[in-house]
């Protein structure tokens, strides 16, 4: 059952689709109430997460102290990621041992990330000549 309602958010310019997924079920557990929002203009607020794919990125630096966190993002495009970990993984300091990683989740609406949607793709090593190698992790 979807209804559509005007957004408060973008004041009114858009329009909200209200989907109550398993409401009879819902009802039923005295939880009717939790049905999701969905703005067709803007964000809305307090998403939590956006809808669909993510691909985060990070750098790993070893040194003597053990291994340390680097630069790291999130983008929703594969290729962007692994341009953002190529481009830090270059910038680091000359002879710093460095390797990187992509990781690929899954998100639904409102919902916050959850380790069983999330999946590592690539491996990434910074070689001699300065290239950047990425290795597709099996899944």
């Amino acid at each position: 059952m979807t209804t559509p309602v005007r957004c408060t958010e973008c004041d009114g310019r858009g329009w909200k689709i209200v989907t109550r997924r398993g409401h009879a079920a819902a009802s039923r557990l005295g939880m009717a109430a939790s049905a999701k929002e969905d703005c067709l203009h803007c964000d809305g607020p307090n998403q939590g997460g956006a809808l669909g794919e993510l691909f985060e990125w990070e750098v790993r630096i070893t040194a003597s102290q053990g291994e340390g966190l680097g630069p790291c993002g999130a983008s929703p495009f594969q290729a962007t990621a692994m341009d953002e970990l190529r481009k830090a993984m270059r910038g680091m300091p000359e002879g710093a041992a460095v390797r990187g990683r992509i990781v690929h989740s899954v998100r639904d609406f409102g919902a916050l990330p959850d380790d069983h949607f999330r999946r590592e793709i690539f491996h990434a090593s910074l070689d001699p000549a300065g290239m950047v190698r990425f290795t597709r992790v099996a899944g």
